[in-house]
This record gives C-alpha cells, sequence and structure tokens, in this order.
C-alpha cells in the first residue's frame, strides 16, 4: 500500500504547477480554460478565505482577459441584484455595503464576509471605465430560497407597471401567506395533505408575466428590460421554489435535484438574455461549492440518483463549459454547529488516510494547480473512487468520515483543482469587525 501511495504521490507531484504569490500564477489556468464559455469555480467550504480569494482573481482574469460578462453565485436572486444595481451605477460608489445588505439570511457569512467589498469595488470601478451601459458585468444569484422576498418583488414590479397585473399577483399568491415566514412548513403541510398546494397560482402567475412581456419592454430601453428580467426571474423562482419546499419531504436526492435543476435553468436563462444585451455568446463565471459545481456522475452521490448543475452544464455546453474544483489538508473554516447557529471559526481536521486531501498533503506543496482534462496517467492512476471532503455551512469534525466525505473519481468530476494545503477562515463583515478563534 505504502509504495501505491508512494508512486500516486510521484505522479501528481510530477502534474501539479505550484502556485506562487505572484499576479501571473493563474495565466496557465487561463490557457486551459481556452475558449470555454461557462467557468464554474467550486469551493470545498462555505468559509475559507483562501477560496474566496482565489475565485476572485481568477474571475478578474477572466473579466479582463477573457471578456466574461457576468458573475453567477450560489445566493438568492434578490440578494445577488442587489449587487448587481451597485455595479451597474445605480448606487453610489461608496455604497458598497448597501449592496450587500440583502444577505442577512443564514448563512449570512457567505456573502457578507471581509473578501467581498473589495471585489466589488474593482467590478464597480472596471464597469465605471466602460463606455456602453448595456455591456457592463452583471452580478447574479443561481438559488431559490428566497420565496417570500421574490414575491415581494413581483408585486412592487407589477405595481409600476401594471396595478390591476399586481393586484392578481397578490391574490395568487396569498395562497402560501398563512405560512409565512416558513416556507418549509408550506412544503411539510402539503405533504401531510393538510393544505392544498401553491403550485397552479406560482405558474399562472409566471405565465401571466411573460404573456405581457412585450408590452412591458415597450417602456424604455435597458432599465425596462433589466426591470422586467429582474422580475420574470422572480416569477419563475417562485414556481420552481414552490415544487423545491415540497419536494423537501419526499427525500434528500428529490430536493437536491429540484435545486440544481433549478440553477441551471437560471444559468440558461441568464446566458439568454445576456446574449441578446452584448450581442455575441454569452460568458459566464459561476461561483458555487465542490459538490455544485464538481459533475455529480463522478460522484457517491451521482450514483444514488443524485444531479447537479456541473453536470448539467457539461451535458449542455460540453467542451464550453470548464470546470474548477478545490480542496484543504488543514487549517480553519467559518461553520456553524447547527442550521441558524452562530458563525464559529472551527479548526479543520487533518485530511482522513486514503483521502484526496491527505494524498495532496504528501505531495509537499503549500499550494498548487492540478490539470485533471489532459493527463492520461493521472486518469489511469486515479481512476478509483477516493474520498473528497465537502464542509459546507455546517462543520461537525466530531462526525467528520460520516458528516463530510463521499467517494468520488476526481479526473472525472472537474477540469483542474486547486489544492491549498493549510486555510484560514473567511471572516464575516459586522458592526465591529471582531475575530477571535471560536466565536465572532
Amino acid at each position: 500500500m505504502k509504495l501505491i501511495q508512494a508512486k500516486l504521490v510521484e505522479v501528481i507531484a510530477n502534474a501539479v504547477q505550484s502556485l506562487s504569490e505572484q499576479p501571473e500564477r493563474y495565466a496557465s489556468l487561463l490557457d486551459k480554460i481556452g475558449d470555454a464559455r461557462i467557468v464554474l469555480i467550486g469551493e470545498a467550504t462555505h468559509g475559507t478565505r483562501e477560496f474566496y480569494q482565489a475565485r476572485i482573481e481568477i474571475s478578474q482574469l477572466l473579466i479582463e482577459k477573457k471578456d466574461f460578462m457576468a458573475v453567477a453565485i450560489e445566493g438568492d436572486w434578490p440578494d445577488a441584484y442587489r449587487i448587481h444595481r451597485y455595479l451597474q451605477g445605480m448606487e453610489d460608489k461608496e455604497n458598497w455595503n448597501k449592496a450587500l445588505e440583502g444577505f442577512t439570511r443564514f448563512p449570512a457569512w457567505m456573502w457578507r464576509n471581509t473578501q467581498m467589498p473589495p471585489f466589488l469595488i474593482w467590478l464597480r470601478a472596471y464597469n465605471d471605465g466602460l463606455a456602453a451601459r448595456g455591456q457592463k458585468i452583471g452580478f447574479y444569484g443561481l438559488d431559490l430560497y428566497s420565496l417570500y422576498s421574490s414575491m415581494q418583488a413581483v408585486i412592487q414590479y407589477l405595481e409600476t407597471v401594471d396595478p390591476d397585473a399586481a393586484k392578481r399577483a397578490r391574490v395568487r399568491y396569498a395562497c402560501f401567506d398563512h405560512i409565512k415566514p416558513d416556507p418549509q412548513t408550506y412544503g411539510y403541510l402539503t405533504s401531510m395533505g393538510k393544505k392544498k398546494t401553491c403550485l397552479k397560482e406560482a405558474v399562472e402567475q409566471f405565465l401571466e408575466m411573460q404573456n405581457h412581456a412585450l408590452g412591458y419592454l415597450r417602456r424604455d430601453g435597458i432599465t425596462a428590460e433589466e426591470e422586467y428580467f429582474y422580475a420574470a426571474q422572480n416569477a419563475r423562482l417562485i414556481k420552481n421554489a414552490e415544487h423545491y419546499y415540497r419536494s423537501m419531504f419526499e427525500g434528500h436526492v428529490q430536493s437536491w435535484n429540484v435545486r440544481d435543476q433549478h440553477m441551471a435553468e437560471t444559468l440558461n436563462v441568464l446566458a439568454g438574455y445576456l446574449e441578446n444585451r452584448f450581442e455575441r455568446p454569452a460568458k459566464i463565471i459561476v461561483w458555487a461549492h465542490n459538490s455544485h459545481v464538481g459533475d455529480a456522475r463522478a460522484t457517491e452521490m451521482g450514483d444514488q440518483g443524485e444531479i447537479n448543475l456541473g453536470q448539467l452544464v457539461r451535458e449542455q455546453y460540453d467542451i464550453h463549459a470548464y470546470s474548477i474544483g478545490f480542496s484543504t489538508y488543514q487549517g480553519f473554516v467559518t461553520a456553524a454547529a447547527d442550521w441558524d447557529a452562530a458563525a464559529e471559526c472551527k479548526r479543520i481536521s487533518p485530511g482522513l488516510p486514503g483521502s484526496y486531501e491527505e494524498l495532496f498533503h504528501h505531495v509537499g506543496y503549500g499550494s498548487f494547480l492540478l490539470d485533471l482534462r489532459e493527463n492520461d496517467q493521472l486518469k489511469h492512476y486515479l481512476h478509483l473512487p477516493r474520498l473528497q471532503r465537502a464542509i459546507g455551512v455546517i462543520y461537525r469534525p466530531e462526525s467528520e468520515r460520516a458528516s463530510h466525505y463521499y467517494f468520488t473519481r476526481l479526473p472525472f468530476q472537474f477540469d483542474s483543482l486547486i489544492h491549498i494545503d493549510d486555510t484560514t477562515a473567511v471572516q464575516p463583515l459586522n458592526e465591529d469587525n471582531k475575530w477571535k478563534l471560536g466565536k465572532f
């Protein structure tokens, strides 16, 4: 076994590119990305500073060097749209904090953290330097947890363009009202047969907005187009969220699939919108967890029936999609002990024996880039499943193996992987930015 491990380490060491702190360290990655139009950039946790920073640096290069048009995140549509409005110049450039105010729902630190403001300020300055209003870089959310805020957004939009339609939307969405503010209660009651579903009302509202699109878009140029697109996507989200919250009580696989299918649908709708606006093929950067952007077919989860965004994008875009995964061996992470619990700075346990994390630790580099697409020898030696760690917003080191590891075949999961051996926790934004180990 030791000989096999040593051979694996040797093969990987010969294939990696060490990542220094020099500005050009991701230049070779851009060459590998080539003409891809959808670049999915993952993360092995939802709370690692180095992952955020790497995504920011790669995204800046994609925008500057390859004319990417938008960043789409694993975040809610209405919350991310506040950032979009800021980047488009609809808020004063000093108001970056206002752009992040929408991210109040747990886990707020995913987007309200100290890595985000410098990136948003950079994007705003980049956009301010562009002459054409319609060519500015956008920022969008792919997720579907915003059931009630999306309803409010639809009604507010219709009040400005079609008051009678706003009244009809209120009546339809009133179907959800008595279980506000917990959409999971809606899913539970409908699954138990205690409440009728609101699917009919959600679909009717979405279809009505589509049927009236031409009239709404006749108002005034780009602003009207953006406002309609934002509202219509909220209506689509409500329809899909209704399905999602019902599916939560049908099993994890079903609800996971509904969520990732919504992300893929949103990405496709966004691509169509951007192609119309820019008058060329859409180029979009996606930020989401490894579990969303890595191809599910290469994982234990895929064997259990899960599909994900990475799989769906690969199936549709083929060579025009490129996915980047991340890993870490040890360090610290911002996470919670339970859902809705306080954010903590938690120590990450060293990678388990037999895991990719342990294997990469023995390669001996502090950080490196591993090309998984063009290396047949690597595919040969890594074709068997191996444990991979995934830390989301909850981290429970006391049940590390059961809670945070699953088997994957790495060469088929991502196109490239960035390993950072020792990582630090992302710092949440708060009033006084106090930081200490254990609690913020």
